[in-house]
């Protein structure tokens, strides 16, 4: 009986062995997706830019757009999601131009024109190389760089704030963590399965120093909202919360043009 007991641990244990690394090497492609075409440049969304290229620290070649805005001497830092690359993000671009700022927006190593294959200490490795760029290269000054990060961007931005002391943080439709992301979508396995990736922002965001606006809807189809409540309830004050409406990829379209007024608010107030 102990001989054959012994036998079905083993099998057990070899079976979550195999689970393991086989979903090890599947991450990637569950948290990544990244798109090389450039579809469209701010030329198609009426708005002058600069093609800018950079490095990252390990010497990763990336690239991104900086937006100017007549007379503007804030500049929003955007982070995209994990999909597409930053052709696909002409509606939220051109909204913060409208209100008045500049936008340096960058794809992730992998991404767009960006160098290199995606991961996580990577792709914050490539958030710091475009604070740099802000910072030493165009000379803005800390307290006039506002971060922003949407979905996955959002553990990102925070990531970068915890590191820098910048002007205000916006995190739009984001996550917790990924192991509370993982619990969201599959239950059992998340249990079974090693996570590969962190992207804890609730345990990273009480480190974050500056003015925060969490936006999020009670209809994300995507990241559930109280994921998005967890990371605004981890933070310091001062800190603001919206409920926008809709899904999770039109929801800031849907919503205005509340969430203008309220972006526009958080804006001239900090």
């Amino acid at each position: 009986m102990k001989i054959k007991l012994a036998k079905t641990v083993t099998a057990l244990l070899l079976l979550l062995l195999i689970l393991n690394s086989c979903m090890y090497l599947q991450q990637p492609t569950m948290i990544f997706f990244p798109s090389s075409e450039i579809a469209q440049t701010p030329a198609n969304w009426n708005l002058e830019y600069e093609d800018v290229s950079f490095n990252a620290e390990d010497g990763t070649q990336l690239h991104g757009w900086y937006i100017p805005h007549p007379g503007a001497s804030k500049v929003l830092l955007f982070f995209h999601g994990n999909g597409g690359n930053i052709s696909h993000r002409g509606d939220s671009v051109t909204i913060f131009h409208n209100l008045g700022l500049n936008v340096f927006i960058i794809d992730y190593r992998g991404y767009g024109k960006s160098q290199g294959v995606a991961s996580e200490d990577g792709i914050y490795q490539d958030a710091a190389a475009a604070w740099q760029y802000l910072t030493q290269t165009r000379n803005h000054a800390s307290k006039d760089i506002i971060i922003f990060g949407r979905s996955l961007g959002g553990a990102v931005a925070t990531h970068l704030a915890t590191e820098v002391q910048a002007g205000a943080l916006i995190l739009e439709s984001t996550f917790s963590s990924a192991r509370d992301m993982a619990h969201t979508m599959l239950p059992l396995l998340s249990r079974l399965v090693l996570p590969r990736y962190r992207f804890d922002t609730e345990r990273r965001i009480p480190r974050v120093n500056c003015p925060l606006l969490v936006l999020h809807s009670p209809d994300d189809e995507i990241i559930p909202f109280h994921l998005g409540e967890k990371v605004f309830q981890a933070a310091k004050q001062p800190k603001s919360f919206v409920a926008l409406h809709g899904d999770h990829n039109s929801g800031f379209l849907q919503s205005r043009p509340e969430y203008e007024a309220a972006l526009r608010q958080f804006v001239s107030e900090y």
